[in-house]
């Protein structure tokens, strides 16, 4: 397993890989670029070349992972909020094909259509996902980056709260884009999002912080439950990136809002079953919890770190 971290670029690209090296990462996620600006400049040849050479430099060519700007809604029913998500994000994959960052995590997008059926309004979305993908890589043709769905915490009209949603999406960015979509979808899954959504990866038999409290073992094998469940329906081979948050919001909450491991609603045995499941090896792990130190001056990344590499076998 791959173990990351999401660090900002903020100075310069290659800042957020020199914090990765001293923080003893095998791996990291940035955004390429302002996450929440709909206008940016062009990728800076200096930048692009410096942050080639470093990731050459430390062996990571085709390990980073970026995650594109949450401004972006590819489902949306507005045609000119539509037309801009799919402008910006035919420029995250150029910048991530520019970077030699083969995995661009994204959050599916919400459907926005509150006066329809709730099912029809979901289908709706994803058709609408669907056509953007199918015309952003035939834009793209020859690019080499996987487009990693993420699932959410379904808060609102948000798509991707349920393995189901993602498995059609995928399945209709296939049909619509036919060959182009060829080993360029791929899935993003995020532990603190899959417990907030219902799935059953709670620290306490309640999933809200009360009742027995779960063994690493039981809860372990609860987990590994949820990880059969997710490839039946999207396949463990093509989940490319995992997310590794605990949640400060309770089972089925579908409050989308990341904690330090162990300190929230995700018990240890499901970072367990995440680390450990062998289909996994070699996927990059990124921690997206808070940042800052402790009293003692060590970054709060180091001590998740910790925990992550106490439950590896």
């Amino acid at each position: 397993m791959l173990l990351g971290s999401h660090l900002s670029i903020a100075g310069h690209m290659t800042n957020a890989l020199d914090e990765a090296e001293t923080l003893g990462l095998d791996t990291v996620q940035v955004f390429t670029k302002n996450q929440r600006q709909w206008k940016i400049k062009p990728l800076d040849d200096e930048v692009r070349d410096a942050w080639n050479a470093r990731l050459k430099a430390l062996g990571w060519m085709g390990r980073a992972v970026a995650h594109d700007s949450y401004l972006i809604n590819l489902a949306s029913p507005d045609d000119e909020l539509w037309e801009k998500s799919l402008v910006l994000m035919r420029e995250e994959i150029e910048r991530c094909d520019a970077l030699h960052i083969p995995h661009l995590v994204s959050h599916p997008g919400a459907h926005m259509r509150k006066e329809m059926d709730p099912v029809e309004a979901v289908e709706a979305g994803l058709q609408r996902i669907a056509d953007a993908y199918a015309r952003l890589f035939k834009e793209t043709e020859g690019a080499k980056v996987v487009m990693c769905f993420e699932n959410t915490a379904g808060g609102g009209s948000t798509l991707g709260r349920t393995f189901e949603e993602l498995a059609r999406l995928a399945q209709l960015v296939h049909e619509k884009a036919g060959i182009l979509a060829k080993d360029r979808v791929g899935f993003c899954f995020d532990t603190c999002h899959a417990l907030a959504a219902g799935y059953d990866l709670a620290s306490h038999n309640n999933g809200d912080g009360t009742g027995k409290k779960r063994t690493i073992a039981e809860g372990r094998a609860i987990a590994d439950g949820v990880l059969d469940e997710f490839d039946s329906l999207c396949g463990l081979s093509n989940l490319r990136v995992l997310h590794c948050n605990d949640s400060k919001g309770a089972r089925g909450s579908r409050i989308d809002r990341h904690q330090h491991l162990g300190q929230g609603h995700v018990g240890k045995g499901a970072f367990a079953a995440v680390l450990n499941r062998p289909e996994l090896g070699g996927v990059p792990l990124i921690l997206e919890t808070p940042k800052g130190e402790d009293d003692a001056g060590t970054p709060f990344d180091t001590l998740n770190l910790r925990t992550l590499r106490r439950l590896q076998d």
